[in-house]
């Protein structure tokens, strides 16, 4: 088992959770600054939410024309470990997606740069962290509850398998990006989630973490009964693609991408960025939550 150690560098190697950039290279939060809760409007906030008595903070992008009119879908962004939600926001370019498809993104910030997943990295009950979000942006965001996600990378990635499972009908699907469903709380038979989750992930066949992650996803398929999916059009060069329907009606999907390491594909520029990748994660992650919406 990989274990946490204090010591940054050590931990950049061994652990799960990816490292991301340097404290003095991570991009400024955006200018436009709200504590606590603000009337639905285009733009980027600065949010925060009390959850058991701890202030936590979130980055919120509303896209152009967004009034809260009408329910939009919802796509939660989880950071690397350490890295923040401006990190994460200005990694994968979810915002212009955004703007083009017109729903919200949220980027809510790790305590001490982590989130409480599976392998690491931390101790806070980020499980109800994002319930609590959810609830606000469903509330007095107008989100649809039945189009909220949840995407990540590394640690983040983790944490969204755990949240799939933890927060049970919360999330219609997830999508994960260089990271997986590993360690003990993982090992136990019982850790499915008890209303269907749909899952996209991709990693990368360099990443040093490969071999878990793909007993992760075999462990859950088992878990869930799924059962290959034949004549889906595969990936482009250098690329596998696999899909598979689940007992529960959820979808996996699984990229494996041949020269990629522990990083974000298409994304353009940072520590976790591969710009020379054959597939652009973000367009990947948006189509399949878009094609899949809760199913009751």
């Amino acid at each position: 088992m990989r274990r946490v150690v204090v010591i940054l560098s050590v931990l950049c190697g061994l652990s799960l959770a990816g490292c991301g950039e340097p404290k003095a290279n991570r991009p400024s939060p955006p200018a436009v600054a709200s504590p606590g809760s603000r009337p639905p409007a285009a733009g980027d906030h600065r949010l925060t939410l009390d959850v058991d008595g701890k202030r936590r903070t979130y980055l919120l992008h509303a896209p152009p024309g967004y009034d809260g009119d009408r329910p939009v879908p919802l796509v939660v962004g989880l950071h690397f470990y350490p890295g923040s939600g401006a990190a994460l926001r200005d990694l994968i370019g979810l915002d212009a997606k955004a703007d083009e498809h017109g729903f919200l993104v949220a980027y809510p910030d790790g305590t001490n740069g982590g989130f409480n997943a599976l392998i690491c990295c931390g101790a806070e009950d980020d499980v109800a962290f994002l319930t609590a979000l959810t609830e606000r942006l469903i509330a007095e965001w107008r989100v649809d509850p039945d189009r909220v996600y949840l995407t990540g990378i590394s640690n983040g990635g983790d944490m969204s398998f755990r949240a799939a499972v933890e927060a049970a009908g919360v999330f219609a699907a997830i999508g994960v990006v260089s990271g997986g469903l590993g360690g003990a709380r993982a090992a136990a038979a019982g850790f499915v989630p008890e209303r269907p989750v749909s899952v996209v992930t991709i990693i990368g066949a360099q990443d040093r973490y490969f071999d878990d992650f793909r007993t992760g996803l075999t462990r859950w398929q088992r878990r869930l009964s799924c059962v290959p999916v034949s004549g889906r059009p595969g990936g482009p060069a250098g690329v596998r693609r696999s899909s598979a329907r689940c007992a529960d009606g959820s979808d996996v999907e699984v990229y494996v991408v041949a020269g990629m390491g522990h990083s974000w594909p298409g994304a353009a520029s940072g520590q976790l960025a591969a710009p020379d990748a054959p597939i652009v994660a973000t367009d990947i992650v948006w189509d399949f939550f878009a094609a899949h919406p809760r199913r009751r």
